[in-house]
């Protein structure tokens, strides 16, 4: 049996390989059927593109492996809750759960009173220790 653990260790494996290329450590992996069907991490600066990512970057992708734009029946498992951008886009894809290691309250959609698709479950928490530390540790080694 998969478990949002087994699914969010993948996610984390993406933010790894972020914080390798000296990006943001934000991974993420989308799911269908108990099947890996994405995986991301950011590129922001890699492609020099403010929208890239993990989430934009994984939506696409599974959209792209779907042969649709909607994610009905999908989760995405990220390793921190998601800004504004991408909740917007998470929204519009429909997708049906988004299960979220670390909130980020600054930046994070919640706080700002904005929801995903009515029918979208959130779940956050899962591993959150281990996905904030990635992320504190990165941006202490930027000061």
């Amino acid at each position: 049996m998969f478990t949002d653990e087994y699914f969010m260790k993948m996610a984390l494996r993406e933010a790894e390989s972020a914080f390798e290329k000296d990006e943001v450590p934000i991974g993420c992996v989308v799911v269908s059927n108990d099947r890996v069907i994405a995986r991301s991490h950011n590129l922001t600066e890699t492609l020099n593109d403010v929208t890239a990512h993990a989430e934009m970057q994984a939506i696409t992708s599974a959209a792209n492996f779907l042969g649709g734009k909607y994610l009905v029946n999908c989760t995405l498992y990220v390793t921190l809750e998601p800004c504004v951008m991408c909740s917007g886009a998470l929204s519009w894809a429909q997708i049906s759960k988004v299960v979220i290691g670390a909130r980020d309250e600054q930046r994070g959609f919640i706080n700002k009173n904005l929801s995903l698709h009515p029918k979208t479950e959130i779940v956050t928490g899962i591993m959150e220790n281990e996905c904030s530390s990635i992320v504190k540790e990165f941006f202490k080694s930027k000061r």
